[in-house]
């Protein structure tokens, strides 16, 4: 056994990690790993093939899809959200709101569910029912009508709601539904025929279902804990295999132009540290160069971490069906690589 699978054997053995973890170099396997349960009532473990949700680290779909649009002609990154987005009325957004804010999470708008000041996705759903957001419009009431957070561009603020509004604009300029179009012009492209966005409430075969562990050691099920269908901010279902398609696809212009993939990947904007942000994509850098491009997930239930190092050819994928857990593997697999 390789000393990294070894490595990540004792962490997921002594942390009970649930879920896949799959790791690559220029396509030669490094590591691929299967722990604990899909379904832990039927006891179906989870296998290469499970498709786990991803929570907020399909956030790159969003914006791979919009960068589509830009790419077609329909829209720059400098066009204005208001000249463009038409069936949707947000009365209290500042007018010279552009893409490229939205895409950076720096265009001031309010948030339905700020990760800042707010840690309890589930308080969500008291007012409003998770069993009715079936679809992108169904979460605008929860933010239509509150006001900016500040000046657009003015500073980075993580915002879940600038990507359900681009989620709306791409659903407008290309007249299908977010969920149909990224299936259609992201995910079949790359070959990622296991993934999709499924509803909690008609799952298709071997799917994992997401755990949230009580205080007193029991566990539940997350399907009343977050949307019943996932949307431009969150929520898809993946494979470990498809991921590493999906990196292949990016990184081999499948999906977008030279010219539009180096945008995407461009850190537009700082963070923290060694951090920055691209379109959709959270990147590292170290001596001026970029060390990892990666995204990752978090919801009730939910755990998840991706990345491709540019300079050495590796991709980490850890699906994860509890809470945490996706974190721990990944930032094990980081300090080796």
């Amino acid at each position: 056994m390789n000393p990294l699978k070894t490595y990540i054997e004792t962490e997921a053995k002594q942390n009970d990690f649930s879920g896949v973890v799959l790791a690559k170099q220029y396509n030669k396997e490094i590591v691929s790993s299967c722990y604990g349960y899909a379904n832990k009532s039927d006891k179906r473990e989870n296998n290469n093939h499970t498709r786990f949700g991803i929570a907020s680290g399909c956030k790159i779909f969003t914006a791979i899809a919009v960068c589509q649009l830009v790419e077609r002609g329909l829209i720059s990154f400098e066009s204005r959200l208001s000249d463009y987005l038409k069936k949707v009325e947000f009365p209290l957004f500042n007018s010279e709101i552009t893409i490229h804010q939205l895409l950076t999470h720096s265009s001031g708008i309010p948030d339905y569910f700020d990760e800042t000041i707010m840690d309890d996705f589930e308080e969500l759903w008291k007012a409003q029912p998770m069993y009715t957001l079936r679809q992108l419009e169904d979460f605008v009431p929860m933010f239509q009508n509150l006001p900016m957070m500040w000046t657009p561009g003015e500073r980075f603020h993580y915002n879940n709601a600038g990507y359900i509004v681009l989620g709306l604009l791409l659903e407008e300029l290309s007249g299908m539904s977010f969920s149909d179009y990224v299936e259609l012009h992201i995910f079949k492209p790359c070959g990622m025929e296991q993934s999709g966005y499924f509803t909690l409430d008609a799952l298709p075969a071997n799917c994992a279902l997401g755990y949230i562990e009580e205080e007193n050691g029991s566990w539940r099920s997350n399907i009343y804990s977050i949307p019943v269908k996932g949307g431009a901010d969150g929520g898809a279902f993946v494979t470990a295999p498809d991921m590493q398609l999906f990196w292949n696809g990016l990184m081999n212009h499948t999906l977008l132009s030279p010219v539009l993939t180096s945008l995407l990947l461009t850190p537009h904007i700082h963070v923290d540290g060694e951090g920055y942000y691209g379109y959709g994509v959270w990147i590292t850098l170290r001596e001026e160069k970029v060390f990892k491009f990666h995204i990752m997930g978090y919801d009730p239930g939910v755990s998840f971490r991706s990345a491709i190092y540019p300079a050495s050819g590796e991709t980490v994928v850890v699906l994860c069906n509890t809470s945490s857990g996706a974190s721990q593997i990944f930032n094990l697999i980081d300090k080796h690589l």
